[in-house]
């Protein structure tokens, strides 16, 4: 079975010039063009993967992505955010949405399905990996899911395999970069800053348990998982 991707954007030219270019590398194509019609797709199949547009008519694409993060039948849903924005804060506020990636319009064919490979790719389970436990924190590849205590808690794709890097590779500092090519894949048209946000939204899961503190910040460098207890 081919992947589904749905698609959300109310300008038909560029709904029918994405879908086309979807179709012609073997992707699944539904779109829609607005929230509402989106939650109707929704509601019938569960798609691989959302293009998100960010000026939708009846609510915004930021909101919506936060939305969706929010329901248990889509939290796990990779997301790439399109956007006409092309201020670097417009841009880290497409990832704080819960996007997975983003796209500046115009964009080409080419890049559009290069980001689609490469964020799929990223939120696919671990196969054939064992479950690894931390101060109480169970994260299984397999299932693709973080339980702490017996409850299972909300981590997007990125964030799951963020951690998943930082437990198999603990006490070392790695640089945005090495984060990047380790995590997003060497072929992915991502931006350094990208990991900072990242790193919040993993921080942000782990601070309930107050696990957060274990990701540390070096400077000049990037970042470190600390696996010693801190005292």
């Amino acid at each position: 079975m081919s992947t589904r991707i749905l698609l959300v954007e109310d300008e038909s030219a560029i709904a029918d010039m994405v879908c086309f270019h979807l179709k012609k590398a073997d992707y699944q194509c539904q779109a829609a063009v607005d929230a509402a019609a989106a939650d109707q797709l929704l509601k019938q199949q569960v798609p691989d993967l959302i293009l998100l547009d960010w000026m939708l008519p009846d609510e915004s694409g930021y909101f919506y992505a936060r939305r969706l993060r929010q329901d248990k039948f889509t939290k796990e849903i990779p997301i790439i955010m399109l956007t006409a924005r092309t201020d670097e804060r417009d841009k880290i506020n497409a990832l704080e949405s819960a996007a997975d990636d983003y796209v500046t319009k115009p964009f080409s064919p080419k890049e559009l399905l290069a980001r689609i490979k490469a964020v799929l790719r990223r939120a696919s389970p671990h196969r054939n990996a064992e479950q690894i436990e931390f101060n109480g924190v169970v994260l299984d590849p397999q299932a693709h899911r973080l339980v702490f205590e017996g409850t299972n808690l909300k981590v997007g794709p990125t964030e799951f395999r963020l951690l998943h890097f930082f437990l198999t590779h603990t006490d070392r500092a790695f640089s945005r970069e090495q984060l990047l090519n380790h995590v997003w894949g060497r072929d992915a048209y991502v931006e350094e800053r990208t990991v900072d946000v990242h790193i919040r939204r993993l921080r942000k899961v782990l601070q309930p348990m107050g696990l957060d503190r274990y990701i540390e910040t070096v400077h000049g460098v990037g970042y470190r998982f600390v696996a010693l207890e801190k005292v």
